[in-house]
């Protein structure tokens, strides 16, 4: 499921915001944060779509985030994108847990 109003669920809401507008070897830590966020996908779609261009948003950095724009200049919407992919991924594992209880 798409989460619209991902900002309030986000796993960095409460941290420092310098933490995630680091540079080198920080960025690796700030990346941690990003970690186990329940709505990584849907920061990381917004700040594709809206070329965010410093700090770390979906557990990538500016630089990775850069290269996957190049990487895939055909992408006209990163959340039409990336929804559907979470969504057939959470189909998937459903139907993999009814197999297992099945089985």
């Amino acid at each position: 499921m798409w989460i619209t109003d991902w900002t309030a669920r986000a796993a960095c809401r409460n941290a420092d915001p310098d933490a995630l507008f680091v540079q080198g070897a920080a960025q690796n830590r700030a990346k941690l944060i990003c970690r186990g966020c329940p709505v990584r996908t849907e920061c990381l779609a917004d700040a594709l779509d809206n070329r965010i261009e410093f700090g770390v948003w979906g557990g990538m950095t500016e630089r990775e985030r850069r290269a996957l724009l190049r990487r895939r200049p055909d992408v006209r919407s990163w959340r039409d994108l990336l929804e559907t992919a979470k969504e057939e991924y959470e189909r998937s594992v459903e139907a993999d847990e009814e197999e297992l209880v099945a089985s």
